[in-house]
């Protein structure tokens, strides 16, 4: 097992998205590379645990859930004061170079993910080893 060469934080990614093969390729990414990793499965769960005190260094947020899209759990994020300073970047498969966003983000990642570009935004939100 390799050791990365930054120290990654030790603040939580939460990773959202309602799709389960994603959430394991990318939280095992991230846990290989020394992450700690939060998942949830829609806007909803991830909402509940930032208003239950989680603080990641970086919400990575899919667009296209049931339950909770991640539209609406951007614009609940963006209205509670206490969360909405914390980054998001978004991943979907309706990313398309030149065009609008849907959803004001930090960061935007098309599907399929690189996941080259995919380590350096985590390691650009999250790269000391304590939470902010």
């Amino acid at each position: 097992m390799s050791m990365p060469l930054s120290s990654p934080s030790r603040c939580p990614v939460l990773v959202v998205d309602d799709d389960h093969a994603i959430r394991e390729a990318l939280s095992m990414i991230l846990e290989d590379e020394g992450y700690v990793v939060e998942t949830a499965e829609n806007g909803h769960e991830a909402l509940q645990y930032l208003q239950h005190g989680g603080r990641p260094c970086l919400i990575v947020l899919d667009l296209k859930m049931p339950v909770m899209t991640g539209q609406e759990f951007r614009a609940e994020q963006q209205r509670d004061t206490t969360i909405s300073s914390i980054p998001v970047a978004i991943i979907s498969a309706h990313i398309v170079p030149g065009m609008k966003p849907e959803v004001e983000a930090d960061a935007f990642l098309p599907k399929p993910i690189n996941y080259d570009e995919f380590l350096d935004t985590v390691a650009s939100y999250c790269p000391g080893s304590s939470c902010s």
